[in-house]
This record gives C-alpha cells, sequence and structure tokens, in this order.
C-alpha cells in the first residue's frame, strides 16, 4: 500500500479524505476524537508544503440540512491547527475548483459533507471526477469508512496518479493486518457485544489463528442455548444459533485438550500448533429487565431462570479473562461484556478494560462499543492501538478487502 513517503506533495493540491463524522449537539461537537487522529497527518502534509482539501462526511443527510454541515469541525480544526480552514461553499463544482485552486502551502480548505451529493454513497463517476479535479495528489487517511466503496473513498482514487495512505490509516492496516502475520504469542482475542452473525467471520478467523478465543456479552448466549443451558429472557436472535453451533464445532476441532486451562505450558505455542481455546462464561450477572434500575441477581453458573436476562458475565469469569488477557503477548477486544452503559451491569467490561489497560502485551481495540468503554472508564491511552473504525476493523480483522484501501495498493 502507498504511503505519504511514496508521494510528492510540495506546492501540489492534496484531496485529503478524513473521517470527521463527530457527535454533534447543536452545533457543538462534543467528542473530537476523530478530528485529533487526523492530526499527525494534517500536520505533515502541511509541514512539507502541500495545499490541503479536505473531504469528509458527516451523519447521514437526506438532503442538504444545515445541523449537518461541517462548520464545527472547520472551526474546531482551526482552532487544533491555530490556523485558518475555509469551509467551501460545496463538495464540488467551479466555485470550489476556484477556492482550491487559489490555496498556497499549507493553506487548509474543508469541503462541505460529501454527502450532501446523493453520488458519494453510489461511488458515482461523475461526483468522483470532479473531487478528483480538486487534486494532484489523493490521500485516504479515513479507515472508519475505508470499507465502503463511496466516490470519496474508492471512486476519487483511480483518477489521481499519486494516491496513497495518510498515516492513521497506514496504522490501522499494519496494526490490524500484523494480529495475523507475526503476533507476540499468545494470541488472546476477546469477543464480545450482540450478535454472533455480525462476528462470525471474525471468531473463525481467530480459532484458526489464535491461542485463546474469550466470549462475552449477549453473543454468548446463543453459544449457550445451542449447548443446552436455559438462557431465560436473555438476548438471543434466532439466526445466531446457526452460526453459533457451527462455531462450537469448529472450536470443538481447535481445542487442544490438555491447553484448555488458563496457566497450562501449552498455552503460548498452542496457536502455532493449530490449536485454540474457546471459552464461554461460567457464571453471570442477571437483570430482571434491562434498565438501570432492575432487581439484580448474581448467578453462579449459567443457566438463566425465566423472567431474569444476563447482562453481564461474572466476577469468576472476569478474573478468568483478565488472568488470560495478562499472560497474552497480543490481545484483540472488541465488544463488551454486558451492558456497560447500565451501572448494575458494567463490572464485567470494567474488568476486561483493565486487564487490556494493563497488559503489557500488545492490545488492539477495535472501536466501536469496545472504544466507547475505554473512555467512559478512562483508560483510551492505556492500549497500544485503539482503532477509529469499528465496521472497518472487523472486516479488515475477519480477512475481507476493503475498498478504500484497496485502492491504495
Amino acid at each position: 500500500m502507498k504511503t505519504l513517503d511514496d508521494v510528492d506533495v510540495e506546492d501540489k493540491r492534496v484531496l485529503l479524505r478524513v473521517d470527521f463524522n463527530v457527535p454533534l449537539d447543536g452545533g457543538h461537537i462534543t467528542d473530537d476524537t476523530r478530528i485529533r487522529a487526523a492530526l499527525p497527518t494534517i500536520e505533515e502534509l502541511r509541514g512539507r508544503g502541500a495545499k490541503l482539501v479536505l473531504a469528509s462526511h458527516l451523519g447521514r443527510p437526506k438532503d442538504r440540512e444545515p445541523e449537518l454541515s461541517l462548520r464545527p469541525a472547520a472551526q474546531r480544526l482551526g482552532e487544533l491547527i491555530q490556523a485558518p480552514v475555509q469551509l467551501a461553499p460545496g463538495v464540488v463544482g467551479d466555485e470550489v475548483r476556484a477556492e482550491a485552486d487559489a490555496l498556497r502551502p499549507g493553506d487548509v480548505l474543508m469541503l462541505e459533507n460529501v454527502r450532501y451529493e446523493p453520488g458519494e454513497t453510489k461511488d458515482d463517476p461523475g461526483l468522483a471526477h470532479g473531487l478528483a479535479d480538486l487534486a494532484d495528489v489523493y490521500v485516504n487517511d479515513a479507515f472508519g469508512t475505508a470499507h465502503r466503496a463511496h466516490a470519496s473513498t474508492e471512486g476519487v482514487a483511480h483518477l489521481v496518479a499519486q494516491h496513497a495512505a495518510g498515516r492513521l490509516l497506514e496504522r490501522e492496516v499494519d496494526t490490524l493486518e500484523g494480529l495475523f502475520k507475526s503476533p507476540r504469542r499468545p494470541l488472546v482475542a476477546v469477543l464480545g457485544g450482540a450478535k454472533v452473525t455480525d462476528k462470525i467471520g471474525v471468531i473463525d478467523r481467530f480459532l484458526e489463528v489464535a491461542d485463546a478465543l474469550l466470549i462475552g456479552g449477549a453473543m454468548a448466549f446463543p453459544f449457550l442455548s445451542v449447548q443446552g443451558h436455559a438462557i431465560g429472557d436473555s438476548k438471543c436472535s434466532e439466526d445466531d444459533l446457526e452460526p453459533a453451533k457451527r462455531a462450537l464445532a469448529a472450536a470443538q476441532r481447535a481445542a487442544k485438550p490438555h491447553a484448555r486451562h488458563p496457566g497450562s505450558p501449552d498455552r503460548a505455542a498452542a496457536a502455532s500448533s493449530g490449536w485454540c481455546r474457546f471459552e464461554l462464561p461460567v457464571d453471570l450477572v442477571l437483570g430482571d429487565r434491562f434498565d438501570a434500575g432492575a432487581e439484580v441477581r448474581p448467578l453462579d453458573g449459567v443457566d438463566v431462570p425465566a423472567g431474569w436476562m444476563g447482562l453481564d458475565i461474572g466476577p469468576r469469569t472476569a478474573e478468568r479473562y483478565a488472568q488470560d488477557i495478562a499472560g497474552a503477548g497480543t490481545v484483540f477486544w472488541n465488544g463488551p461484556m454486558g451492558a456497560f452503559e447500565l451501572a448494575p451491569f458494567a463490572a464485567g467490561t470494567k474488568v476486561v478494560a483493565q486487564a487490556v489497560a494493563d497488559s503489557p502485551a500488545e492490545t488492539v481495540v477495535g472501536g466501536g462499543d469496545s472504544a466507547a468503554a475505554l473512555h467512559r472508564f478512562g483508560l483510551a491511552d492505556a492500549v497500544t492501538h485503539l482503532s477509529t473504525g469499528g465496521g472497518a476493523s472487523l472486516e479488515l480483522v475477519e480477512g475481507k478487502t476493503l475498498p478504500g484501501v484497496e485502492a491504495l495498493r
């Protein structure tokens, strides 16, 4: 994949695709993490004399809703780089082209929300050509949208002779692909969240390469159900049962009988021999409803009685998982261990998050709710790599081709 090291940007117009899809409240940015994540690339390009034209989406506009304008993002970026950031009157067109042509080295122009143009999500060739007219060099640093074949992430890359990955996208791809090339052993994957179907490809991939795969969150219940356990009112979609059954069969084939417990001397060598230990919760925290005010009941076991739902892993499970994480050489975590947004059911996710933060291993967290949990517990700066792309990171880990990445190869 071409990177900034492979392109000449001095005195060139550089169309830089960033991910400034930031949360807003009344026109005010409530979390500028995504803007800050792009700063290394922005500052490097400015320092090398580039004329920057920034492109991003914000939300899912149906028309040109003013509340989805990128003006707040342009203002915040200007504060961070301590330089003016001009907001273009649109995405493409003669007026925008004139403003791009008038840029001087180090200047920054931000296009309006690219999804104001209906052709963006359709990878419309006309829009891609319009964007290409603004650029001598194209750089994609928006890993969070790299799994989408859109005009500003894929189409335009084929139309600009010089194209490259920004530093953020480069680091994301190198880190996530590195999980499967030469990870420090043991490799421990921790997967949570709601649905098995959303992560079945990731589960299959880690069963092939990981030393241990630890399952938590609501997605544990389809596995427990097909094992014959009662799950009460716990969240369990019917379409998750068959994938869970297949994954359990694959896990059984991958399990080495004498390497199934933490502390086994064979754990570090397990994956190199094609073995993976597959772990499910052994205890739970139950609630009578999905609510912070629910009645709470600990369960020493996993058979959930009628009228109750499993909303967190229990303390024994959390401790087992923490021990695996502490002994790992590489950790990948994606998905909470329970309903961490509800205080009575946050303990399991917090224990896992703290274990990941305390681990001396290379720790990679796959964005989404896992990133939200790290921020909630004040641990976001304590991991090796916190991905900016939830869906994109999962697809790359699963082994899928990301259009925005392939266009740069």
